[in-house]
């Protein structure tokens, strides 16, 4: 018997990813939850098993190729059975996907997709090469067959072909965007140019900083910490939570303080409910920590802050990181998160702006610290000083409150306690 594996639902509003790796071949004899692919998401990349045992008889992806949530990856044989006719195999997939709608609520009739499909209404009379269950997520759609291009058998419309062309419509579609369009010259005019398609995560990246600019009345404040002796104190215990698998660096203060300034200004740990009207205070301190891997931003959150010795967090930290670079984090890992902290001080800079990421109300940035001549009990002293920023939700904090946090931050940095 055959059976049809696809790309179930991954959950935590991941649509889909790209194949960065096939590791069966036509013709392997698998076990259950046997490693069939490599999925990179916008979250991490993901390995997907198999959820039966049997022997591949075909492969219906390439390495490379973006696959979306109720896709047909492979197909297994679990009995040694002969693979079915096309049209058996076609049928089966129409049944399973025609499950996976059905359960699924209507889809709604925003003014603006409507906008997009409105004109594409299926001929009457006309018969096109496509299966009950694609054209029945066509008519949910309200589109017209007749201007898609069918990729199967003899220009047969399937299921990814109709949701392919819809996600054209809409990416393609300035008005969705909240901006309007560039439109770019041909670059090539001026000289060699190369293209390259956006990557899962960037492709989510841009997405959320997107929502996040246009839906976020933003604010950020600049502030500047004393941290001559908390950097004493961590070169005094940098070798002993070495020892133990950490590097305490100054991000692992920052979190700490952080928690202190939460506890006292609970409206930067929370989130906005516009649909009730309500903000969420969370009683709990979850912070996440923006790592920069080179395929781009991945925020871990490290969970109960608040209940972990310095040595513990610089060892969590440590160990989230190295994941975060090899896109190995657990989706659990990457949930949950109150504020995150942004560090380019390794990198260089005196301050910047990070964006507030929804549904959080809050971020902080931290620069690099520099040597400066700070005024002190009637003499001038050399000061290590470390320039921070933290940009919040002007609709849930207030700027007074906005400045009182910063100082509080600033207070128990320059008071550090261990």
């Amino acid at each position: 018997m055959n059976e049809k594996i696809i790309l179930p639902e991954l959950g935590d509003g991941i649509e889909g990813g790209d194949v960065v790796n096939i590791l069966v071949s036509k013709g392997d004899e698998i076990e259950k939850d046997s490693v069939l692919l490599e999925l990179e998401t916008d979250k991490a990349v993901l390995e997907f098993p198999s959820p039966q045992s049997g022997r591949i008889t075909e492969i219906h992806i390439q390495k490379g190729d973006t696959v979306t949530v109720g896709q047909l990856l492979v197909t297994l044989d679990v009995k040694g059975n002969t693979e079915p006719s096309e049209e058996t195999a076609n049928s089966q997939e129409e049944k399973n996907i025609v499950r996976q709608h059905e359960q699924r609520p209507e889809p709604s009739h925003d003014p603006e997709t409507q906008s997009l499909l409105e004109d594409e209404k299926e001929p009457v009379g006309e018969l096109l090469p496509a299966g009950p269950a694609t054209r029945k997520l066509a008519r949910e759609l309200g589109m017209d067959l007749s201007k898609v291009q069918g990729t199967g058998k003899d220009g047969r419309i399937t299921l990814d072909d109709v949701k392919s062309h819809v996600k054209h419509r809409l990416t393609s579609t300035p008005s969705l965007a909240g901006v309007p369009a560039v439109v770019l010259p041909d670059f090539s005019q001026w000289g060699p140019v190369e293209r390259k398609p956006f990557s899962s995560l960037r492709r989510k990246v841009a997405e959320n900083l997107t929502a996040a600019w246009s839906a976020v009345p933003l604010v950020t404040q600049f502030d500047e910490a004393d941290v001559t002796e908390l950097e004493k104190m961590r070169k005094k215990n940098v070798h002993d939570v070495q020892e133990k698998g950490g590097k305490l660096t100054i991000t692992v203060f920052v979190m700490k303080a952080l928690v202190t300034a939460l506890k006292a200004f609970p409206q930067f740990n929370a989130s906005l409910d516009v649909h009730r009207g309500e903000i969420i205070y969370k009683q709990y301190f979850n912070i996440g920590v923006a790592v920069d891997t080179p395929s781009g931003l991945i925020v871990p959150v490290i969970k109960n802050v608040d209940d972990k010795s310095l040595a513990e967090l610089a060892i969590e930290l440590t160990e989230l990181s190295k994941k975060a670079r090899d896109r190995k984090v657990p989706l659990e890992e990457l949930r949950g998160g109150n504020l995150s902290v942004s560090n380019l001080g390794g990198i260089g800079g005196t301050g910047f702006t990070p964006l507030v990421n929804p549904p959080d109300v809050a971020v902080v940035g931290i620069s690099r610290s520099r040597v400066v001549p700070v005024w002190r009990e009637g003499q001038c002293e050399p000061r290590l000083v470390m320039p921070f920023s933290v940009s919040y939700d002007h609709r849930v904090i207030d700027g007074a409150d906005g400045a009182r946090f910063s100082r509080l931050v600033a207070h128990e940095l320059e008071t550090f306690q261990a």
